[in-house]
């Protein structure tokens, strides 16, 4: 006899859609370069679900990137793919030609010195930009829905977003519904990176907070002072590597990530993870230690592939009982892999509310892993009543950092 483990997605959905609609816990969003692969457009940028991803992610932006290269940048890119291991993306590529920029002066390597290798660093950050640029679309898209459940609700703490995305999208998502935020900037002709705003966190709750920890499109350095120009021609601040840049250029990428690190050293904070793969050994180690040091935070991952698949993500939650993978075919809860298994539905209002989550038809699988989804499940989240029969029967959610003892989100089968 054999024991499975599976989840009720019924249950930790109908807790998630109540810290949604509440507006007291203090939230985090990280949007990783998966979410806007999830926004698909034609050729005229307009919304069509058989069009492409407004940007590619960061697989299909390597390779668009390398392909975009003159021949001799190419030839010394794939000359130094070798010698960056399994699956290189266009970040770790970029990391070792600006090392290399920094290391090896008038000497060369592969028919290059440092000079040529800054020049090589210059022409790729080119290329992403000219790739991440678009605008965002004008009709409705899961961006304005995401910013649309940010101003809909009276918060007693600002919600906070962390991206690696160079992107402007949620900016104009911000700009467009006319709600203020602050990105760590002061100053409206050339506004300038201002890190003792950032740490007094004087403003109001209704401004998001809105953090590039892996820089972004439109940041330049001017006479010294790092400054964000709002044009989108400005690449060179675009995933910098921390060991190369002088104080003056890192300094807002190690305050966005001290930042980072004291939201989730917060106690009783929620940090959800849209679109991010747990590729990035930086941030994940981040992560990790925050996990480790603060029993009290939780992470929640909403992941697009099944656990398989979703390999770094679902280690992660298996060591770290405070974060909780939610893939397409199961969910890692308190360190428990299991398959999904909806319970019976309560009534006809919660199998509407089970549309927003949950893929009914043949396929059966859950569906937050798309931002897409994800955002319109944030923006319904206070569209129905909730049901009392499960809203009173569990606090699945609520309790993911408390540890094993309060998974009542799991049913054992024996079979």
């Amino acid at each position: 006899m054999t024991q499975t483990t599976v989840h009720n997605p019924d249950r930790y959905m109908a807790d998630l859609r109540q810290i949604l609609s509440q507006g007291r816990k203090r939230i985090g969003l990280f949007i990783g370069a998966g979410a806007p692969v999830a926004l698909r457009v034609n050729a005229q940028g307009k919304l069509d679900s058989s069009g492409d991803p407004i940007i590619p992610d960061v697989a299909r932006l390597t390779t668009y990137v390398i392909e975009s290269l003159e021949t001799p940048d190419k030839s010394i890119v794939n000359t130094l793919l070798p010698e960056l291991g399994p699956s290189p993306n266009i970040e770790t590529i970029l990391t070792r030609v600006r090392r290399l920029a920094q290391a090896i002066g008038l000497s060369e390597i592969h028919g290059l010195n440092a000079a040529g290798y800054e020049g090589l660093a210059e022409r790729i950050c080119n290329l992403i930009g000219a790739r991440v640029n678009p605008s965002l679309p004008v009709e409705s898209n899961p961006y304005t829905e995401l910013v649309s459940w940010i101003g809909g609700t009276h918060r007693e703490h600002p919600v906070e977003i962390f991206s690696p995305n160079y992107d402007l999208l949620t900016e104009e998502a911000f700009e467009r519904a006319e709600l203020p935020y602050f990105d760590g900037f002061s100053g409206s002709h050339k506004p300038f990176f201002d890190p003792t705003s950032m740490s007094n966190d004087t403003l109001p709750t209704r401004w998001s907070r809105l953090w590039k920890i892996h820089g972004s499109l439109g940041w330049d350095v001017i006479n010294g002072k790092v400054i964000r120009t709002g044009s989108r021609d400005a690449t060179k601040l675009i995933y910098p590597d921390h060991l190369k840049y002088d104080q003056i250029t890192r300094q807002p990428y190690s305050a966005m990530f001290e930042r980072l690190k004291e939201f989730l050293s917060t106690p009783d904070s929620i940090l959800l993870c849209t679109g991010f793969s747990f590729f990035d050994s930086h941030i994940t180690a981040l992560l990790d230690e925050a996990l480790e040091a603060n029993k009290h935070t939780a992470i929640f991952a909403f992941q697009f592939k099944s656990l398989e698949e979703e390999k770094n993500a679902v280690e992660l939650a298996k060591r770290r009982p405070n974060m909780s993978v939610y893939a397409n075919d199961g969910a890692v809860i308190h360190g428990v892999g299991g398959k999904w298994l909806p319970g019976q539905n309560p009534n006809d209002d919660w199998l509407n509310i089970r549309k927003t989550f949950w893929d009914q038809s043949s396929i059966q699988k859950f569906i937050l892993g798309d931002f897409a989804k994800l955002a319109r499940f944030f923006a319904l989240s206070k569209s129905t009543d909730f049901t009392p029969s499960i809203q009173s029967d569990n606090q699945a959610l609520v309790d993911s950092a408390a540890g094993p003892e309060a998974s009542i989100g799991e049913i054992n089968a024996q079979q």
